[in-house]
């Protein structure tokens, strides 16, 4: 993903979700991409694990600041709004539609905030990487592909 960040709008809030969504489907299908990529047992002469694991999770960080980089340009745009807004409150602190618009706006800005404080998975994909590469170097038995299936 070559920074959507850049073309994501801000203004429909359930459209920007969705392209969060969107974004976020690697970390969603994490286990079933572990699974595909890393090689089993079997397969380790033939693919290169360590080359492999590196460009999966080179995709996942790429993924994660791709992401990162569009809630926090919604968060700048949220933010300036939120000021002007609060401006106008105090021009005419009796007008309701502004108070409206500045708590819609602010509760926008938090549920942004809390997007961007979520954790990443690329921390699994680090971990099952190290473990993975450890195990075969020092030739255990571990089936990548069953790794992250539970039983």
């Amino acid at each position: 993903m070559a920074a959507p960040s850049e073309g994501v709008s801000c203004e429909d809030f359930a459209e920007f979700q969705e392209v969060l969504r969107v974004m976020r489907q690697i970390d969603d299908r994490i286990v079933h991409e572990l699974n595909t990529t890393i090689p089993t047992a079997s397969f380790t002469r033939k693919v290169n694990a360590a080359e492999t694991c590196k460009h999966l999770y080179d995709s996942l960080l790429e993924s994660h600041a791709s992401r990162d980089g569009a809630i926090k340009k919604c968060i700048a745009e949220s933010s300036a709004v939120v000021n002007l807004l609060r401006e106008e409150r105090q021009k005419d602190s009796d007008d309701m539609t502004v108070l409206k618009q500045l708590r819609k706006e602010q509760t926008k800005n938090r549920s942004l905030e809390k997007k961007l404080e979520s954790s990443p998975s690329s921390h699994l994909i680090f971990f099952f990487c190290f473990v993975f590469l450890n195990a075969q170097s020092s030739k255990q038995q571990v089936s990548g592909s069953n790794f992250c299936k539970r039983n």
